[in-house]
């Protein structure tokens, strides 16, 4: 450590040792609830946990919302600097909209409030914040949709200037698809990726056009997929996409439903339809799927997670409007993660809730009960 010669200024050296002495009677005077902020919501009941059939269940595990919650506790010597410079500042969400886990179990958000996309790494206790606004031709104003590929490189739509940014696993921009000259973007409104790293292809809604369309990761395109209307494989307004094995799942938000297609655009089967009564889906969002291939709809206008089998059956829903634990206002994506945890983008309360769900083990055979 350096030494400060005090011989020279010796009553501006004991101000500066009055004010260290001070600060460290005030860190080890303040209490214990003064370190340790409540977390928004941390009151109220416990969530309980759902029972379903045949042994299975849902259990709620946590939700989050700040990088403070991603850092280590504060040390003696933190909060120390913390009394004389003052508390540093974190990121909070802001208006989280789309979520997505990578290989290593970071937690990836878009955040149209925040003009930029959260990392979340619990398991490294790091965060990192990836944004550009000031970067002239490509900056990125408006990220959407998120999704990673298996090298765990990051995809983001940006529904207000048309194109697809590329960061790789550090967030280190690489490039952007569907800049075009003059620097505006090719789609009218991206919202929805999905990117298939075995076959090389970025699947992507463009709301506006109605369509999917699949790209090379050179971003050139070699298909497109539908057309308005509410027919099998035509859409009003698509919004999030989910691929599920041989399956392309499709938010068909205008039409209340799920449509469920091929990889090459044929359409497969839908579920879910406008309505008031059990099953039905008003304002669906984020979908994803389970290791037992059952399908997750975000319902935003009833502040729902309803779970649907392949058949259209309604299983059951979880979640209601509210701000405590276990409910939603207006949530937005969902992604389910290889242990089946389930992470729910509550946008209005800007937070992430994360549940688990536990299925039924996989017999000897492999053959699933």
């Amino acid at each position: 450590m350096m030494r400060v010669p005090c011989q020279l200024n010796s009553a501006r050296c004991l101000r500066m040792s009055e004010a260290w002495i001070l600060a460290v009677l005030l860190v080890l005077a303040r209490p214990a609830s003064a370190a340790r902020q409540p977390k928004p919501n941390a009151a109220g009941p416990p969530v309980p946990i759902l029972e379903l059939e045949g042994g299975r269940k849902l259990v709620y595990e946590r939700s989050f919302g700040s990088e403070r919650e991603v850092k280590p506790k504060r040390g003696f010597w933190n909060r120390l600097v913390d009394v004389v410079a003052g508390q540093p500042e974190f990121k909070n969400l802001i208006r989280p909209y789309s979520v997505a886990v990578d290989s290593r179990g970071r937690i990836i958000v878009t955040d149209p409030g925040a003009v930029g996309v959260h990392i979340f790494d619990f398991a490294q206790q790091k965060y990192k914040f990836i944004e550009r606004r000031d970067k002239g031709k490509d900056a990125m104003l408006g990220p959407q949709c998120v999704a990673v590929d298996a090298q765990d490189n990051i995809y983001v739509t940006d529904s207000e200037t048309g194109k697809i940014f590329v960061f790789n696993s550090s967030g280190k921009y690489e490039r952007a698809i569907g800049s075009i000259k003059g620097g505006e973007g090719y789609f009218k409104r991206p919202t929805g990726i999905a990117v298939d790293s075995v076959a090389q292809r970025i699947y992507v809604t463009d709301t506006l056009r109605d369509q999917i369309f699949m790209l090379d990761m050179q971003g050139n395109i070699l298909q497109k997929t539908g057309k308005r209307g509410d027919g099998e494989g035509e859409f009003n307004l698509p919004t999030e996409l989910r691929l599920d094995g041989d399956n392309l799942i499709v938010v068909d938000a205008m039409n209340f439903r799920i449509q469920v297609l091929d990889r090459s655009g044929k359409f497969r089967y839908s579920i879910g339809q406008v309505g008031d009564t059990s099953g039905s889906v008003f304002r669906p969002k984020g979908v994803g799927v389970d290791s037992e291939g059952d399908l997750y709809i975000v319902d935003g206008l009833w502040g729902v997670v309803q779970v649907f089998n392949r058949q259209g059956d309604l299983l059951y829903y979880f979640g209601r409007r509210g701000t405590q634990a276990g409910e939603f206002q207006l949530p937005a994506g969902i992604f389910i993660d290889r242990e089946d945890r389930i992470f729910v983008v509550d946008s209005f309360n800007r937070r992430i809730q994360v549940f688990h769900y536990f299925g039924l083990k996989k017999s000897t055979s492999g053959v699933g009960m």
